[in-house]
């Protein structure tokens, strides 16, 4: 489940009382420096930071990954599915406003979060196990604050997709919900202390993962084209994404990387 909100992830969660959408259905929405409320869903909150979100933050402040990480955020443990959540640190003051915000609005708009780009819409997806294909659904999120219904405009489910460009986004989270769903049900316990590092190494700290990948022994143990292996080291989409391959295979022995000549051979389990 991908819910577009900053709730944390319940794959119990029950939607029954929320009307479902689909991409053609409409909603009336409309948010700005000329409605009331503008910014006042940018304080006191437990926004949950996906691993696209923060390469999308730490690339626009132009921080590693581990800065951002030590800087901005907070983690979290005691989920559901097992694995650490990473939420935005809101400034220390009595509002406990987003550090990116400002009487104008937010200053990283472009690469602001996913929550802050689907509201005010949910989603909720999950893949299919028979056509391997991500199933979806959208709901109207109203919060009491929130002035933007009151005005006079009306979208379409993809039209505010599509205006809120969240294709990539919406990619990214499918990805990570997948990761989350195989930690819920998994009966080998919780991670290791090992296991969860390269959790979040993998996910949430790209550049220590690259730096992994291409200064230890980790590209002689599987099967890589050279056009893959360049796109690794130069396109962070490409290492994220390649991240939950490499997660799936390492943390629940899911196939999804041929390892070179020794079949036998063990996966690495280090994050180091």
């Amino acid at each position: 489940m991908n819910n577009g909100s900053s709730s944390s992830f319940d794959p119990t969660a029950s939607l029954e009382e929320a009307a479902r959408m689909t991409r053609k259905d409409c909603f009336q929405f409309f948010c700005g420096p000329s409605v009331q409320c503008f910014t006042e869903c940018c304080r006191k909150l437990e926004l949950a930071l996906t691993p696209y979100d923060t390469l999308r933050l730490s690339r626009r402040l132009g921080v590693s990954s581990s800065e951002f990480l030590d800087d901005f955020t907070e983690i979290k443990s005691g989920s559901r599915h097992g694995f650490p959540e990473v939420f935005l640190k809101m400034q220390d003051t009595e509002e406990k406003l987003c550090p990116f915000v400002s009487k104008q609005g937010c200053v990283v708009y472009e690469d602001r979060p996913g929550a802050c780009r689907t509201y005010p819409l949910g989603r909720a997806s999950s893949k299919n196990r028979l056509t391997n294909i991500n199933e979806e659904f959208f709901f109207v999120v109203r919060e009491s604050h929130c002035r933007g219904f009151e005005q006079n405009k009306t979208w379409s489910v993809d039209e505010w997709l599509s205006d809120q460009d969240l294709e990539e986004y919406n990619r990214f989270n499918d990805l990570l919900m997948e990761l989350y769903m195989l930690g819920f049900r998994s009966r080998s316990g919780e991670l290791s202390t090992q296991r969860l590092q390269m959790f979040m190494m993998a996910c949430y700290n790209l550049d220590k993962f690259r730096e992994f990948i291409f200064r230890s022994s980790f590209l002689t143990k599987f099967e890589f084209s050279p056009e893959r292996a360049s796109s690794l080291e130069t396109d962070d989409s490409c290492l994220l994404e390649f991240a939950f391959e490499w997660l799936k295979l390492a943390l629940f022995r899911i196939p999804t990387l041929k390892l070179r000549n020794n079949p036998e051979q063990e996966v690495c389990d280090s994050s180091s």
